[in-house]
């Protein structure tokens, strides 16, 4: 990992909460995994002062694309960056997603930006030849900006949404249950939701299928120093505090203290 200041290709609003941002990430000289994150300067000075960590919702041979929701001052800043700029990236950082070559067909189980960054594991799979479902989460259909993306990776898309009643726990419970009965699912993973997380990980202890969370902290430094992003895990019958930066944001599912 180290710090990159890479040309700005592109950077434009998607719909009305989310942007696309497109880097020239010919520079980088790591393995960029899915999963993984990288933490970007928001603008040309130091104000705000922290970095944001953006997972990485496309990785290509020369570029790397991260679609972002627009919350705060950071992200408003990073709106204001143009085509052609340059933009400082530190990573990319922290533990990724893992498929086996053995696994034929995976479960996404995702909600709000949680989708873009179970995004890049579904070009993973389809790269590997691994059949991809997935369930979308949104407040709306405007904000189920990945789906075409999805379904270029060949992925059978579901898609719930509060503007349309559909994505409460129990529905989303009842589409699992029948891609499990008709789906021979061999791994689980999830990100971007909380209530959903906790759904999927008893369906998985029920059924006895393994899986992985990339979770969603407040960070500081990203690098493991600053201990602002300390989560509980379950592990060898002890809980134990982890970091999500440095010993996530990828965990397994089971592990996870979400209750």
């Amino acid at each position: 990992m180290k710090a990159y200041d890479l040309k700005l290709l592109s950077n434009r609003q998607v719909s009305a909460r989310y942007w696309h941002m497109v880097v020239d990430a010919s520079a980088v000289e790591d393995n960029v995994q899915p999963g993984q994150f990288f933490n970007i300067r928001c603008g040309n000075t130091y104000s705000p002062l922290l970095r944001r960590p953006f997972s990485i919702y496309r990785i290509n041979k020369n570029t790397l694309e991260f679609l972002y929701l627009v919350k705060g001052e950071g992200t408003k800043k990073l709106t204001e960056l143009e085509k052609g700029e340059t933009i400082n990236l530190f990573g990319p950082l922290g533990v990724p997603f893992s498929l086996e070559k053995e696994d034929q067909t995976i479960l996404l189980l995702a909600r709000g930006v949680g989708i873009a960054t179970l995004a890049a594991l579904a070009q993973e799979a389809n790269e590997m030849g691994i059949k991809t479902v997935a369930i979308l989460s949104a407040r709306t259909r405007d904000d189920l900006l990945a789906t075409e993306a999805l379904h270029s990776f060949g992925a059978e898309v579901y898609k719930v949404t509060e503007e349309e009643g559909t994505s409460d726990v129990e529905n989303v419970r009842q589409i699992l249950h029948r891609i499990l009965d008709t789906h021979l699912i061999n791994r689980l993973f999830t990100c971007g939701s909380k209530r959903l997380s906790v759904l999927l990980q008893g369906i998985g202890k029920e059924r006895g299928i393994p899986g992985q969370i990339a979770l969603e902290e407040h960070m500081g430094c990203g690098m493991g120093v600053c201990y602002a992003c300390v989560c509980d895990i379950q592990r060898s019958g002890a809980k134990h505090s982890v970091k999500v930066c440095q010993d996530g944001p990828v965990f397994s599912l089971e592990e996870v203290v979400l209750a």
